[in-house]
Order: structure tokens, then sequence, then C-alpha cells
């Protein structure tokens, strides 16, 4: 499936190829082009739009289009919707709503600047998403084990907490 999106990408346009790939279509492809020619690309290729003004998979109130997809797709992966926090926070000018949030916009700044286009950037971001979900899963793991987890010595903590990760 081809999905096209506005170029010069940022947060939301770095963070939904990551989660298309992950949990929506493994073979996806994307397509970055100037804001006005997203309706020519859909028409042409059949590619389906996201983050783009006046799409289904766009920011529709306090939410931005990374919410659109994990809503759309029904992803109800708990550490996805924990990621969709800090995707929203960044992306939308809020980073109070997320401690992360912060660090993900500069990052992905720094990313989008220095790749030569937006493949490589979606490419390069991919990893910190990565990091991000595993980041994710790890603070649930916290929340639902922290008292066990108190009364482990540090190797125990870690191995108990990469077994979960594995589960």
């Amino acid at each position: 499936m081809k999905w096209v999106t506005r170029e010069f990408v940022h947060v939301d346009r770095t963070a939904i190829p990551w989660l298309i790939k992950n949990f929506v279509d493994k073979d996806a492809e994307f397509i970055f082009v100037p804001t006005e020619k997203i309706g020519e690309v859909v028409d042409k290729e059949g590619a389906i739009p996201y983050d783009a003004p006046g799409v289904e998979l766009g920011h529709h109130r306090e939410k931005c289009s990374f919410d659109a997809i994990v809503e759309k797709y029904r992803i109800m992966d708990p550490a996805v919707l924990e990621l969709a926090k800090i995707v929203r926070a960044a992306d939308t000018g809020k980073p109070e709503a997320a401690p992360e949030a912060g660090g993900l916009d500069a990052i992905m700044t720094g990313i989008s600047i220095t790749s030569k286009d937006d493949l490589e950037a979606i490419a390069r971001a991919a990893s910190v998403y990565d990091a991000l979900y595993t980041h994710c899963k790890l603070k649930l793991i916290q929340q639902k084990y922290g008292q066990q987890l108190e009364k482990m010595d540090r190797k125990e903590k870690r191995e108990f907490i990469k077994d979960r990760l594995r589960a």
C-alpha cells in the first residue's frame, strides 16, 4: 500500500511511518510531496493521504494524525497508546503533556534537518521510535509491578523487566 503526506517531515510524519510499518502495513511505501500535490498522488497512485489538511488521517481537535491512525486501525497495544501521548504532546506544541515531548521534538528537528530527504529521515527516526516504544512498555511494566520491583536487586530487576518486555 502507498501512503502520501506533506514533504519536510517532523514529529507526526516521522512517527506515522514507524506506526504503519509496525502495526498496519509492513510493506508500506511512503511518498512525500508539496501539500498541493497530495490529491494528485492520491488519484494517480491510489495512495492513502495522512497528516495533511482536510484528510481523514489528519489532525482533529486536540489529536494529531498519529492518533487518527491508531483509532482508524484499532491499534490497542498499551505501549502504542502511551507513545501516542508523547507524539501528540510534541506534535501539537504541548510539551507539558508528556515529559518526553520536548526531547522528541528536538531529536526529530535534528534528524529532519540533517537528512538528505524525507525517506532518509524516517529511516533514521525509526530507531528513536523503537526506543520510545520500549520506554513506554517499560513504564507500563513499572506501573504494574512497582512493588515487586522495589524488593529486587539491580540484576533481578533487569532480568524481570527483560522477561516482561519479551512477553
